[in-house]
């Protein structure tokens, strides 16, 4: 156990900060592609609600998820503070519909925080973490673990 945490201090974590309603969460930028604005997206029948639609991006085909929906953060709305985070996730292309997006940061292995139990909006299983900064507190999500849970069949399970 403690030669865990000894690599974990020692490690670094560079993420990319968003806003879902009142909370901010932080994404490892290493699964980031890009940035975008929210454009039109074209609905695709019996799909989950929280499951926007897809864009082509160029010539991809990237399904778009809105987090605000899918951790029922209320009514979302979408205007020009509203980013699309563009995430590779396995070689799968996936679009992250969020609030805003702040900035980068990166955190030292003693900032990271294990995640308590809380029965949260986001299941423990999906979190690496609270990060500290100061005065901020991070949700820090697993996205590989998130997009590729069950519920989200979004991406294939990725080989342990």
């Amino acid at each position: 156990m403690a030669k865990t945490q000894e690599t974990a201090a020692g490690s670094r974590l560079e993420v990319v900060t968003f806003k879902l309603g009142e909370e901010e969460y932080g994404i490892d930028i290493q699964k980031v592609q890009e940035l975008r604005g929210y454009d039109a997206v074209t609905r695709i029948a019996n799909a989950p609600e929280y499951i926007k639609g897809v864009v082509n991006l160029r010539g991809i085909i990237v399904p778009i998820i809105d987090m605000r929906i899918k951790f029922k953060l209320g009514d979302p709305t979408y205007d020009q503070f509203t980013v699309v985070i563009v995430l590779n996730i396995a070689g799968r292309v996936v679009g992250m519909v969020v609030d805003s997006v702040s900035d980068v940061i990166t955190l030292t292995g003693d900032q990271i925080k294990p995640a308590p139990e809380m029965g949260s909006v986001l299941d423990a299983d999906y979190l690496i973490g609270l990060g500290t900064l100061e005065e901020r507190m991070l949700i820090l999500v697993d996205i590989d673990r998130l997009m590729s849970s069950d519920e989200m069949g979004l991406v294939e399970k990725i080989a342990a």
